[in-house]
Parts: structure tokens; sequence; C-alpha cells
């Protein structure tokens, strides 16, 4: 990869600060789409929710990079936070796409991060990105964020969208919560533990999405998870294998229901997802098992 310009947003959070950095420690200049005025050269002012885009700040860029999105899990689903977790895809997509499409010269590619929400709940069918999409309120938000695009598309640009799966890393996102429960030796399986979980290390995320603005035949979707999804019973076994601690607490499907409410069908419903596109585009995953991703994150 050439040293090139590349725009980032949700470049705060778990995936676009690794991103940032590795970008970054390569050589490449790398622009932060930021929620407030500019203070620095390298940050660009937009808000979303307004669809606004400070486009000059985007004038010569080579490809951007969109991470922006509330968090799933952060809060319990009331009607309000599912209004926010739509609105913060979908608008901020838009904006993005609509500000990209009207560029004199617009970037190469915009990689657009999405979720493997998409397939909804698939049980131990295994799915890649030939599947349509699942039920539910996810698989609609994902339906609507990924048709935000269009605009970027009819411009000419390749646009491909990251469904990501469950990002393994300790300082952050869903895993980050649990390796503290693990390490106090209080970890276990949820629900009945026969659900799948499609992971993927954070190194592979951010190689995955590197190799994505690289490869010139990636466009549409591509799922960025690792090969062998495994059962939160696995997933739970190789806490306790690489953290050397005892598992033996369970949390009961009603339990979840009860604290989580309308996001434990997420949780102990079950995503066999396959990365095909990623795998035969040539991508190499470092950490490719459960195990190797937990020992990389610890």
């Amino acid at each position: 990869m050439e040293r090139s310009r590349i725009a980032v947003t949700g470049a705060s959070g778990l995936i676009g600060s690794a991103l940032v950095r590795s970008l970054r420690a390569d050589g490449h200049q790398v622009s932060r789409l930021v929620r407030r005025p500019a203070r620095t050269a390298d940050e660009v002012e937009w808000d979303p929710a307004r669809l606004y885009v400070d486009v000059a700040g985007l004038v010569g860029v080579d490809a951007v990079v969109h991470l922006a999105g509330a968090g799933v899990g952060e809060r319990r689903w009331s009607e309000a936070y599912k209004k926010e977790i739509r609105d913060s895809r979908v608008l901020g997509t838009r904006a993005i796409s609509q500000a990209l499409a009207s560029l004199a010269e617009p970037p190469k590619v915009l990689v657009c991060g999405t979720a493997l929400g998409y397939y909804g709940d698939t049980g131990s069918r295994a799915v890649d990105e030939s599947a349509p999409a699942g039920e539910g309120f996810l698989p609609s938000v994902c339906v609507e964020w990924e048709a935000e695009g269009a605009p970027a598309e009819e411009a000419g640009i390749r646009v491909a969208y990251a469904r990501t799966g469950l990002v393994v890393a300790a300082e952050g996102g869903a895993w980050g919560r649990l390796f503290p429960v693990f390490r106090a030796g209080i970890g276990g399986r949820l629900g009945d533990g026969r659900q799948y979980w499609s992971f993927i290390s954070l190194h592979d995320e951010v190689a995955a999405l590197r190799h994505m603005i690289d490869t010139e035949s990636l466009s549409g979707p591509v799922n960025l998870t690792a090969p062998e999804p495994v059962t939160n019973r696995e997933v739970t076994a190789a806490m306790g294998r690489v953290l050397r601690r005892p598992t033996l607490f369970a949390v009961p499907a009603p339990a979840l229901r009860l604290a989580l409410g309308e996001f434990a069908t997420d949780v102990i419903g079950s995503q066999r997802v396959l990365p095909s596109r990623l795998l035969e585009s040539g991508f190499s995953f470092a950490f490719p098992t459960i195990d190797e991703s937990i020992r990389a994150a610890a």
C-alpha cells in the first residue's frame, strides 16, 4: 500500500483507534472526523445527525473508513436508544456517502463498517455473504445502514461493507467486559452455551480493514470474522484455558433477559458466519482460532 491520505470516522473507538495507530505507523496520513469544530490539522468536523460534513476537509483523501455508530451493547434497549442505534448508523453513513459523492475528485474507496447482525440468528447453520438478511431489529438496521452507501457507489466510488463479528480485545467492546469477569474466576457460559459466536482478533480486524482498502476486487459485503466460529461453551473453555481460571459459573437465559431486556435475544442468539470473500481474496489470518485470539488480547 503506497502512502496515502485516509479519513476515518469512529477514530476514537476500539477498532478505529487501533486502525489509526496502524496506518500512521506505516507512514499514512490520517484525518479523523470529529463531532466538534476541528482543532488540529488532522481533524475534520462532521455532525451525522444534521447530515453535515466539512467537505473541504476531505478534498484529496484516497480512502475513507467509516466506523462510527452508537454501541449496541452499551445500554438497555429502550425505544429511544434503539432509535439512537439506528440513526447513528443510517444517518452517519448517509452523511459520509453524500459528502464523498459531492467531491469533484472522490476517493477510490469507502470501507463502511457494518455488522454480522445483518444475518440475524442462524442457529447452527453456517452462512456467508451470499445469505439473505435475517429478521429482527439488528438485521433491519443493517439493511438500512448498507443501503445508505448508494450515493457513493453511484459516484463511482468502490464501496465495501465490513460486516464485523465479535472483536476479541481486552481494552474495549463486548470482549473487554468478559476479560475482567473471567480473570476474577467468575466467568462462565451464557444461556445454554450452544449458540455460535463469530469472532475476530483486533489485530486481524485492523489487517482486514486495510486489506479491504487495498484490494480492488472487494466491494459489497465482506464478513470480518475468523474462519472457525465457536460456541459460547467453547469460548468459555478457551477463556479458562488461556487465563488459567475456573469457569464454573453460568448465567441462565431468563436472568440475561431480565438484565438486558431485548438485547438478550442477540446475546443468546447464534451466528455461525464464515469469511468466504475475505479468504477468497487472499487474506491470511494471524490469529485464526479462539485460543490464539484470546492469547493475543490477554
